[in-house]
């Protein structure tokens, strides 16, 4: 017999933002990526930003069609990203604006770096972004503030913080996925 969808893992796709030269951001997506793949109940990819060419103008072509086909088969997200000037990358909210009605019903949670704040200035803002395109934001936010120190020469942290916070928002991106995918599969989620 068939698995069926309810049965199969949550499809998690975790966004790397930051698309700049010297970058942190694989550091603590590498380590949030090994977080999330010890987590059963999740099947995990990657969409790093540097490596998924979406047009600024938000034209649609075939890497954007696929883009979005990725962005359809996910059942929840978590957006990796980092602070600039008090907010988030441009390269985030091209990623955003290039899918419409595929982020629609789906949970996301998010994973900030950067200075003093953690990224939580940025993480504020996505939240509202989010929203608008019908999104449900997870609660439990992972933050490294001072995010270089907060690391070890193998990637590893030891910010219990960031550790708990991670488990925490792992279980209800797990919780949130799963009702979310079920409510879309008996009734798909309205909207235009």
């Amino acid at each position: 017999m068939a698995e069926s969808a309810q049965d199969s893992p949550l499809r998690l796709e975790v966004i790397v933002a930051s698309v700049r030269p010297k970058r942190f951001a694989p550091v603590v997506a590498d380590w949030f990526l090994r977080q999330a793949r010890a987590d059963e109940d999740f099947e995990v990819g990657v969409i790093d930003l540097i490596d998924t060419p979406l047009p600024l103008d938000l034209t649609e072509n075939d890497e954007v069609r696929a883009f979005q086909g990725r962005i359809e088969a996910a059942d929840a997200f978590v957006a990796v990203t980092s602070e600039y000037n008090h907010g988030y990358p441009a390269a985030l909210k091209t990623a955003f604006d290039s899918a419409k009605r595929e982020w629609r019903g789906k949970p996301i949670g998010f994973v900030s770096y950067g200075g003093l704040s953690g990224g939580l200035r940025a993480v504020e803002q996505l939240r509202q972004v989010v929203a608008e395109i019908h999104m449900v934001s997870i609660r439990e936010t992972v933050s490294f503030h001072e995010a270089k120190r907060r690391f070890d020469a193998d990637g590893e942290t030891h910010d219990g913080a960031a550790i708990d916070a991670s488990a925490r928002m792992l279980r209800q991106l797990a919780w949130w996925a799963t009702a979310l995918r079920t409510a879309r599969t008996a009734d798909p989620y309205p909207g235009s």
